[in-house]
């Protein structure tokens, strides 16, 4: 009787791979029934490429061309590619400083999840704890979501509040969020597994 292959999950990310880091954890612990099959980066020095190397995962740099805050036409080909050929089920944004479009989200639709540092729909984009200290909340948090057209937009899959101090500053609070997601995100990916492989 031939098992059935491992769930597989491609990472892209841009920036030290914190997350990333916690999503290995999970794979390597049986929290996440997945293993992490690429890990793709736009930035050739980060972070996450030194950490998945570490770990002996496959890793690849692929530039990003000639736009500043999204992939050009040959680099998401690329990506796609890469991906495909990887034969990965589930694509989880680890720090990915890149808005995905038409071509990507079609060719892995319902299967692109992302982790951002505030409680959507409130505060997308970036520095959004720089945002919520500045809107004086009480609370702001970490949100999980798919990945649709728009700037953290998609549909919300699971929020985890954070409250906001009275002393925070930008980096107090922003690293206390940070401790959030490196615990919440791989939990809610493990969630998503689940269901992709019950669906499928």
């Amino acid at each position: 009787m031939s098992e059935q292959r491992p769930f597989r999950l491609g990472v892209l990310g841009s920036g030290l791979g914190s997350n990333f880091d916690s999503i290995a954890q999970g794979c390597a612990a049986g929290a996440i029934p997945a293993e992490i099959a690429l890990v793709l980066s736009d930035v050739e020095d980060s972070g996450i490429l030194s950490s998945a190397k570490a770990l002996g995962v496959p890793t690849s740099f692929i530039a990003p061309g000639k736009f500043r805050t999204k992939l050009d036409e040959s680099a998401e080909a690329e990506y796609i590619a890469a991906l495909q050929e990887a034969e990965v089920d589930l694509v989880v944004l680890a720090g990915f400083m890149r808005i995905l479009k038409g071509e990507f989200l079609r060719a892995f639709e319902g299967r692109v999840v992302n982790v951002h540092p505030s409680l959507l729909p409130s505060f997308p984009g970036l520095e959004a704890w720089k945002q919520a200290l500045d809107a004086g909340v009480k609370y702001t948090g970490v949100t999980v979501h798919y990945v649709d057209q728009g700037i953290d937009s998609g549909p919300i899959i699971a929020q985890e509040p954070v409250p906001v101090r009275e002393d925070d500053t930008p980096e107090s609070l922003h690293a206390r969020i940070q401790e959030v997601e490196q615990v919440f995100y791989p939990k809610v990916i493990s969630t998503v597994v689940g269901r992709l492989m019950n669906d499928g």
